[in-house]
């Protein structure tokens, strides 16, 4: 449901992958691990979805942009019936309760009213925590850019998460990060469907190695160490290119949007407005 093949881990094609040895014990294809608590500012969202035909699990990214909000992609958010998410924040190992750790419940959230599931535009949601995130060490929020900053092509940009590491499934329960090259938006007009050139990125490697994958979207694309992209999509079984949300975009609508959880204008759940 959330994480359907075209949605954004850090792979190679499954064609590249007959053409390299198998990785040794430790290796991740197409990333590396990060150094652990480096990305302060990653969240992971543990979401559970109830509704006719039952309770299922999945799991996105996200980033903290002040101590009681995350900002994340709206696929990762948007189902019918009820969505309850729960935050990690200063982790490292996923699977692990680590000291570092805190986990936060999600009061409320928005997604973008906007929001388009058919070629994700406006792929954008705002989750205000129930409580206020402790900053220290290992939980600290990122800088976003201004309104409409822009990135230049071929500027060298990170992108971390717990998302798959292969097309066949394989996982990880550490965080891994890759290094990714903005586009110039043309390539992207041309390979991904209603790419919006206004509110998305074109991000991606050359060579198709490498890239996001399944469960790291809502993950922040870091540029110039301040969080431009949001994980969004791509074209379907491939990496290359990929479109990102653009977060310079969205500037104005972020403290809309805060300002009205402020006033508690916002149901306790998924609203659309």
């Amino acid at each position: 449901m959330f994480r359907h093949p075209r949605h954004c881990c850090l792979s190679f094609s499954p064609l590249q992958q007959q053409c390299f040895a198998q990785p040794q014990e430790g290796e991740i294809i197409g990333g590396k691990v990060v150094v652990p608590h480096s990305r302060p500012y990653m969240a992971y969202l543990k979401i559970k979805v109830t509704n006719e035909t039952g309770t299922y699990p999945s799991s996105c990214g996200g980033f903290l942009i002040r101590p009681d909000a995350v900002l994340s992609a709206a696929h990762c958010v948007v189902e019918e019936g009820t969505v309850k998410v729960t935050v990690i924040l200063g982790a490292h190992n996923i699977r692990v309760q680590e000291r570092s750790q805190q986990r936060i419940r999600v009061r409320n959230l928005v997604i973008h009213r906007n929001f388009d599931r058919d070629g994700d535009i406006n792929d954008i949601a705002l989750l205000k925590l129930e409580t206020n995130a402790t900053i220290n060490a290992y939980v600290q929020t990122v800088t976003l850019p201004r309104h409409n900053e822009g990135v230049r092509v071929g500027t060298k940009c990170e992108v971390a998460g717990w998302g798959d590491t292969s097309f066949n499934g394989s996982t990880t329960d550490v965080m891994m990060e890759v290094d990714l090259k903005v586009q110039n938006d043309t390539l992207c007009l041309q390979q991904v469907r209603k790419y919006q050139r206004r509110s998305m990125m074109c991000v991606g490697d050359e060579n198709g190695r490498k890239g996001t994958y399944h469960g790291d979207s809502g993950g922040p694309l870091i540029c110039n160490q301040k969080a431009h992209g949001i994980v969004s999509h791509r074209p379907s079984g491939r990496l290359f290119p990929a479109a990102f949300t653009r977060v310079s975009h969205f500037v104005p609508w972020i403290p809309q949007q805060l300002r009205r959880f402020a006033l508690q204008e916002l149901p306790a759940s998924p609203s659309s407005q």
